[in-house]
């Protein structure tokens, strides 16, 4: 059994290097018109340069699997904006998706909690859709619609959940195809649990985004190692294989929120099931420390027994 790790968005180790920084609208609102565009285009020319520099590092590090920033265009979908993020930036999007495509690296997006099709107000479904399609136009630019994904959660329960889930799926009727294809869902800590994730997942035909923690924060009636070769299942007709979300609590206290790094007692009894299933994976770390957690996980992995780390952020179980 293989794994691959990787980690979210900005490697802290650069100095920097953040792909995600941001013109705020009130700020935007103050500028005249020639201005506006010019702070629009320098702030995502500088964020698409970071998120080359990240790519960089990666290759350097042999890491494989990585999280682009959501963040790389700023105002992309403000209703008082919404402008040509792709034309002015054809060669760099070009080169970034290259870059990735060359060194057959896995990438993918996750836009913020508010891009859900659960909510009962049409405004609410149509900036969902607004959001995919601008992550997706990302994809297309880079080049990469047929390789990176989109992943999100299924969203609020409104107290009830069986009428929610059903409002998701005429919902998500409304998302076109092309961005539909290459959307996964992942299950969360608070309300849509595995299981249930997992049925919308085998309905819908949509990949499962395993999150461990949100697992044990949120636990579904059945069993892990029950339910696990079923979400495995979704990714049967994808062309990769199977991914899943880690991180560890920041306390028992605040057991939702992520620690800077991950405790790998935590996650043992993870390994143990993918070793037991013989399943290679790709694990996205979702702590604090982005790459020195992913770093440091690799390091204390691979001193256990039987492990052999063959890659700078692969490891393989014997």
């Amino acid at each position: 059994m293989k794994i691959r790790f990787g980690y979210v968005s900005h490697a802290i180790s650069l100095w920097n290097a953040s792909p995600a920084k941001t013109l705020t609208f009130t700020r935007y609102a103050q500028m005249d018109k020639e201005e506006r565009l010019e702070k629009l285009r320098s702030v995502t020319k500088e964020n698409l340069d970071h998120t080359l520099r990240m790519l960089h590092y990666n290759l350097a590090h042999e890491i494989e699997l990585y999280r682009f920033s959501g963040s790389i265009v700023p105002l992309a979908t403000h209703p008082e904006v919404m402008w040509d993020f792709v034309s002015p930036f054809q060669e760099q999007w070009k080169e970034i998706g290259e870059l990735v495509t060359r060194n057959r690296l896995r990438v993918s997006f996750h836009p913020n909690q508010f891009t859900l099709f659960t909510s009962s107000r049409l405004e609410v479904t149509k900036n969902a859709i607004k959001d995919m399609n601008y992550h997706y136009q990302m994809l297309e630019a880079m080049g990469l619609e047929d390789k990176g994904l989109i992943n999100i959660h299924i969203g609020g329960a409104y107290g009830d959940k069986d009428l929610t889930i059903e409002r998701f799926y005429q919902n998500l009727v409304q998302l076109p195809s092309p961005v539909k294809k290459v959307m996964t869902l992942e299950n969360d800590d608070k309300t849509y649990n595995a299981e249930e994730t997992l049925a919308a997942c085998v309905k819908e035909k949509i990949p499962f985004v395993f999150d461990y923690h949100h697992h044990l924060a949120n636990p579904s009636t059945a069993s892990l190692e029950s339910m696990m070769p079923n979400i495995f299942s979704t990714w049967e007709n994808h062309h990769d294989r199977p991914k899943l979300h880690l991180s560890s609590p920041k306390s028992e206290s605040a057991f939702r929120s992520h620690a800077d790094f991950v405790d790998i007692e935590f996650a043992l009894p993870l390994f143990s099931i993918l070793k037991e299933l013989k399943q290679d994976v790709d694990i996205m770390i979702e702590a604090k420390a982005k790459d020195q957690a992913l770093l440091k996980l690799v390091e204390e992995v691979s001193a256990l027994r039987g492990v052999k780390r063959i890659r700078g952020a692969t490891v393989e179980w014997k």
